[in-house]
């Protein structure tokens, strides 16, 4: 990663805190600083560089251009970089900057926003920054101080030698060293004959370079370093017997904590409740997540303590540690394991527990609810079962009675599953010891007991039922047969009474002919309709017969049916009323529906002629716009024409808005004798004028731009042509990949790349101003009249390339040695390799390679 060479600076002057990861690029460099800076870089690099035969002058100057910079970088890494390059533009000089740091970044240095362009520039701090890095990675990296390394080692040893000096507080590489006191401090700890410190001010500034210090001076230390390695080794010793004490104290609270635990876990005495087991579980539970973990942990570091403690001695040459009797790392292993053992047995028995008490507790609930839903289910039936209603009743009334004693005895036997299962879930309970069987034992026999005397009521009352039932069959039989033969004729009645008042809305002649249709079928059904009349009549003086013959005292009307005859007589009366003025209606609206159709077929017969006439209209100018038959002027006069035949056709469109205002006003809706709609006509019809009208003005234009650009004749056909032919839709646009395909078709140099994008930007921004997307001819040949090159060696070029191309976009090889002769068509096809054909076609030529292949890329 990227170090800085410059700290952030907190408002505590005396607390430097040195920002060691980024490189700040908004804070401004101290101008001595960075003086100083350059003068030590400078000094550094020319130290280096001198073993090529070359140095710099300008630090931010001379490495710009990228070519030191690489020289620079293969000196000290004693490594090859890439081939440079020898151009002398901007583009040069950043590739040969960032094949330099690409270098640096491929050394696993991470280059925070320095980038190839600032260095170009002559971006001075980003070139002091950018050498700091290579200095950090290429001359630091291998320096180690007491276990650190790089530039932490190097401002440690700093420390350490200009700890005695006074005025000197060594916490930076940059503010540290700005009074040149902390450099002198330096050569007289190691020097003193070179300077008398007492004299030093910071007004004495000395330009050293930190790093030479250390490689300068550092042998000093190596006295210093045999005393540090004695005071190393009784650390390690005191420390492994720290270790020792740990590992006894906590093996020992280990096997202690495991002691207690193992009988709590080997207690198997259960509970009565099932909130009781579930309070074992939780318990259990706890222990589980919050008692254990810990003591995992433990167990963990023990072993770790144990290992480590032994390798620490192997490395010192000391015997290997052996713990007190039953602490070793087996015995607590063993102990472990034991509690493992008693922890999966005893959570076995408390789920084994819990799902005994569940399922009792399961029973237990279950039988309450059915035996409730039961208790609720019989109450009042016994009540029920013992009425005398029946003695009173009608034959109608005895047999709702008998429907609804069924039903109850369908009730009755469908319970008795469940009085079954609430006996067999009692007995279970009883199998399975439960603490209150009594309660539940003398509740069953209740519903046993109460379940046999509903049986006895149910069959005492169906009897009853049965013999009242057949003292009024006859009558009710009569009474049932009017009924069934009241009700589909009265029915019958009502709907055709419904049917001859219903308002009626027709939209054509058929509709209105299928209506006097069902009205005749149904008059022809009106005799029959009498005869069914009188025999439901007759029905009901048999009943009033039978009631007068035999005295039998009837309770109500019938009980079937609320129709009586009068509802009947009355009904029929009113149908026979309707009949002729459903005749009248009828006949009217028979008579609109004809002069409906002659309307419609009147628009219809001018609509289908006037809709094709307006298609094929458009179709025509449409070919005109795009073909190329004659001038601009003989397409323009042919348009003229066009315009004038059309002007003269509304006649004919206003008639057929006449006609159309008729069936409006007729309150017609659709028309079957043909397609098109007034609206379409409409449509079509300005449509047509806009198309006409528009073409006329875009030939105009292409006049205005022939004459004003001196385009000839062939070179407009030429563009209408390659217009075409990308048109693959014949919209009279281009979208922009079809635009770019003709461009490159007539020979534009747009590369599949960042700058061929560029340009076809600006291109579009011209065609296209407005950003709608697409390219129309006029924009397209504006365009090429401004933008085409009129030079003899490109319409040379051109005319050859289509000569040999023919109506394709490229040439191959083949086609080179069969049109041109042998030496020239060689020449081209030794220098075809650096250029790339289609992707499609492989080896082949476009227009641009084929240019650039003939004639170099200067000529064009």
């Amino acid at each position: 990663r990227s170090v800085t060479y410059c700290c952030n600076i907190p408002s505590d002057e005396n607390n430097y805190m040195p920002q060691e990861d980024d490189w700040d690029r908004d804070m401004l460099l101290d101008p001595a600083w960075e003086k100083q800076q350059r003068k030590t870089f400078t000094a550094w690099c020319n130290s280096h560089l001198r073993k090529a035969g070359t140095q710099i002058e300008n630090i931010e100057e001379d490495f710009r251009d990228g070519l030191k910079l690489m020289l620079l970088l293969e000196v000290i890494s004693g490594e090859r970089l890439a081939k440079p390059e020898r151009g002398k533009m901007r583009v040069h000089k950043i590739s040969n900057v960032n094949k330099a740091l690409h270098y640096i970044t491929s050394k696993g240095v991470k280059l925070v926003s320095i980038g190839a362009e600032e260095i170009v520039d002559g971006n001075a701090k980003m070139t002091l920054g950018m050498i700091w890095t290579i200095i950090l990675r290429f001359a630091i990296q291998d320096i180690s101080v007491e276990e650190t390394s790089a530039k932490e080692g190097l401002l440690l040893w700093c420390q350490r030698k200009t700890a005695p000096y006074k005025n000197v507080n060594i916490q930076n590489f940059h503010i540290s060293w700005k009074d040149g006191l902390g450099f002198c401090a330096l050569i007289h700890r190691h020097r003193p004959e070179l300077i008398d410190y007492g004299k030093m001010t910071p007004d004495l500034y000395l330009c050293l370079s930190t790093l030479l210090f250390y490689h300068a001076f550092s042998g000093a230390q190596k006295a210093e370093t045999a005393a540090n390695r004695i005071c190393k080794v009784l650390a390690v010793n005191q420390e492994n017997e720290q270790l020792m004490e740990d590992y006894e104290k906590l093996a020992s609270d280990l096997l202690e904590w495991i002691r207690r635990t193992i009988p709590w876990l080997e207690n198997r005495a259960p509970e009565n409740t099932m909130q009781a087991m579930q309070q074992k579980l939780e318990d259990f539970r706890d222990y589980r997540r919050q008692h254990k973990p810990p003591k995992v942990q433990e167990k963990c570091q023990l072993e770790i303590n144990f290992n480590t403690l032994q390798t620490k001695l192997r490395l010192s040459n000391r015997p290997a540690f052996m713990p007190s009797e039953g602490k070793m790392v087996s015995d607590v292993s063993n102990a472990w394991g034991g509690l493992e053992g008693a922890e999966k047995g005893y959570e076995e028995w408390l789920l084994n527990e819990i799902r005994r008490l569940e399922r009792l507790d399961h029973l237990a609930e279950k039988f309450r609810q059915k035996a409730a839903i039961h208790e609720t289910w019989t109450e009042g039936k016994e009540v029920m079962l013992q009425a005398r209603d029946f003695e009173t009743a009608s034959l109608s009334e005895i047999k709702a009675l008998l429907k609804k004693h069924e039903a109850f005895e369908s009730d009755l036997a469908a319970h008795q599953d469940r009085v079954e299962q609430i006996a067999a879930i009692a007995q279970e309970l009883n199998e399975l010891d439960y603490y209150d069987s009594p309660s539940v034992n003398a509740r069953c026999q209740n519903i046993c007991d109460q379940w046999d005397a509903l049986g006895a009521l149910t069959q005492k009352r169906s009897e009853a039922l049965q013999r009242t039932e057949k003292l009024l069959e006859t009558i009710d039989q009569l009474y049932l047969e009017f009924a069934k033969r009241a009700a589909p004729f009265n029915n019958w009645m009502e709907g055709a009474m419904e049917d001859l008042q219903d308002t009626f809305i027709v939209h054509t002649i058929e509709e209105i002919q299928g209506l006097s249709t069902a009205h005749e079928q149904f008059k022809a059904t009106l005799p029959d309709a009498d005869k069914e009349r009188g025999a439901i009549l007759g029905i009901h003086n048999e009943i009033a017969k039978i009631v007068a013959t035999y005295h039998v005292n009837m309770a109500g009307t019938n009980p079937y049916t609320t129709i009586n005859p009068q509802d009947i007589n009355a009904k029929w009366d009113k149908v026979r009323q309707l009949v002729p003025q459903r005749d009248q209606a009828l006949i009217e609206e028979h008579a609109r529906q004809q002069n409906n159709e002659r309307l419609r077929r009147q628009f219809a017969n001018q609509a289908n002629v006037i809709g094709p006439w307006i298609q094929t209209k458009m179709e025509e100018i449409g070919r005109i716009s795009i073909e190329m038959h004659g001038t601009l002027e003989d397409q323009l006069t042919h348009l003229r024409q066009y315009e004038k035949n059309i002007v003269n056709y509304k006649p004919k469109i206003d008639q057929l808005e006449g006609d159309h205002q008729l069936i409006q006003e007729a309150l017609i809706f659709d028309n079957k004798h043909t397609n098109y709609t007034m609206e379409h006509i409409r449509v079509g019809w300005e449509q047509l004028l806009t198309t006409i009208a528009r073409t006329i003005n875009e030939i105009e234009n292409q006049i205005l731009t022939r004459d004003a650009k001196g385009i000839s004749q062939d070179q407009m056909n030429e563009f209408r042509a390659s217009f075409n032919h990308f048109d693959r839709d014949h919209s009279g646009t281009l979208g922009a990949e079809e635009f770019k395909a003709c461009l490159i078709s007539l020979g534009f140099d747009i590369a599949n790349d960042a700058q061929g994008e560029a340009e076809f930007s600006r291109i579009m921004s011209i065609v296209d101003p407005n950003r709608v997307g697409v390219v129309t001819f006029q924009a397209f040949i504006d365009f090429m009249s401004r933008e085409t090159a009129d030079t003899d060696t490109a319409d040379q070029v051109m005319a050859s390339f289509k000569v040999l191309a023919g109506d394709k976009n490229y040439i191959l090889a083949d086609e080179l040695r069969r049109e041109l002769p042998p030496d020239q068509a060689e020449y081209c096809i030794a220098r075809m390799a650096p250029y790339a054909g289609p992707d499609a076609i492989p080896g082949a030529l476009d227009y641009m390679s084929f240019s650039t292949a003939l004639y170099g890329e200067s000529d064009l």
